[in-house]
């Protein structure tokens, strides 16, 4: 062959191997890309197939354990982690542990700072999407969660599982101390503070501690004056809302809360708990410095002022002080002349409701305290006391 004929035979095979390699690129490509489109579509037909099962209600996969059923096969591998106890997401600032990887991207945001969720009527920012949604019904006044008992409506789930423990009397949360059940979380978590004598709240313009939120922002009304609930029947005013809806039962004469002990019946719930212990027994109040034990909280910390000399109440005419409220009421009434208190019977007015008292027995003859050694009684307890002294004196010199 000649020079010209072997240079054409090798462009030859050159071109030709290439068309070749060009060939199976081409088919390799195609179906390659046939694969990616079956794969493509099967990964959408098993989407929407999921997200179908949100209109049919339909539930195929089930949890072996405890038998609960869910639409998508990730729901029920992260429900599986409550009976297996696996928490594979941890935090990176402070190293606790979730099961759910959403819970450990709403955590994160304790220690970032960021709030993500705006609320478009106030500004209002929240970490979680579900706090806005929630605080969203503030401004529309949506209530969606209605009781089946007695159809109270709720803006809120939670609000709604705690009250109808109202009505099935549940109490899941109990005290590791004294035993006593709580229908809320947060008012065992308050309860055990009687034990700890822990008070997280305090006030920033006097220092005073608290044990409860709500009793700290009660006090700093002492500060500011502030009294926001006014009833519309008579005017006044009060600091606290419940004060003022226990105020108003005094124009209706409701009386909703009776004792199943003695049928005495009471227009706040608190007065009822309180009256019971009477039957009960119960001091569940105790101090922690001598172990005097109380049926109510007020007594108890009344008492513990004798312990701790402290006189909270002072007079803003002449500077006295006391440990009672009511004691500084009473004293203020020297200084305006007040007399509250008058009897029907005459007339006479006073200051004090105990004088009062003891005033009526002179109308009654009623004479209540007597002498255990001659039986002679008395109107007031202090001339019963010394009648008394009179009979230790005598018993003395014989």
């Amino acid at each position: 062959m000649c020079l010209y004929g072997l240079l054409t035979a090798g462009k030859h095979q050159r071109r030709w191997t290439a068309l070749t390699v060009s060939s199976v690129g081409v088919a390799y490509r195609q179906e390659t890309l046939t694969k990616i489109l079956t794969m493509k579509k099967k990964t959408t037909s098993k989407l929407l197939k999921k997200h179908q099962h949100r209109h049919t209600g339909e539930k195929p996969y089930g949890c072996a354990q405890c038998g609960k059923r869910f639409a998508q096969s990730g729901t029920l591998d992260a429900h599986k982690r409550i009976h297996t106890g696996k928490k594979p997401y941890g935090c990176d600032q402070c190293g606790k542990r979730f099961a759910q990887l959403g819970t450990l991207v709403t955590h994160q945001r304790i220690h970032t700072g960021e709030k993500p969720y705006g609320c478009d009527q106030c500004g209002k920012l929240f970490a979680h999407s579900g706090n806005l949604v929630a605080h969203q019904r503030i401004h529309t006044g949506e209530k969606p969660y209605g009781c089946d008992q007695c159809g109270k409506r709720f803006a809120h789930l939670g609000h709604l599982v705690t009250h109808q423990r109202i009505h099935t009397g549940e109490k899941p949360y109990g005290c590791d101390k004294c035993g006593k059940r709580f229908a809320q979380l947060g008012t065992l978590v308050t309860h055990q503070r009687i034990h700890t004598g822990e008070k997280p709240y305090g006030c920033d313009q006097c220092g005073k501690l608290f044990a409860h939120l709500g009793t700290l922002v009660s006090h700093q009304r002492i500060h500011t004056g502030e009294n926001h609930y006014g009833c519309d029947q008579c005017g006044k005013r009060f600091a606290r809302s419940e004060h003022l809806v226990a105020h108003k039962k005094i124009h209706t004469g409701e009386k909703p809360y009776g004792c199943d002990q003695c049928g005495r019946k009471f227009a706040c719930l608190r007065n009822l708990v309180k009256h019971q212990r009477i039957h009960t027994g119960e001091k569940p109040f105790g101090c922690d410095q001598c172990g005097k034990r109380f049926a109510q909280l007020g007594n108890l910390i009344t008492h513990q002022r004798i312990h701790t000399g402290e006189k909270p109440y002072g007079c803003d005419l002449c500077g006295k002080r006391f440990a009672l409220s009511g004691h500084l009421v009473s004293h203020k009434r020297i200084h305006t002349g007040e007399k509250p208190f008058g009897c029907d019977q005459c007339g006479k007015r006073f200051a004090l409701s105990g004088h009062l008292v003891r005033h009526e027995k002179i109308h009654t003859g009623k004479k209540p305290y007597g002498c255990d050694q001659c039986g002679k009684r008395f109107a007031r307890s202090e001339h019963q006391v010394r009648h008394e002294n009179i009979h230790r004196r005598e018993a003395f010199w014989l």
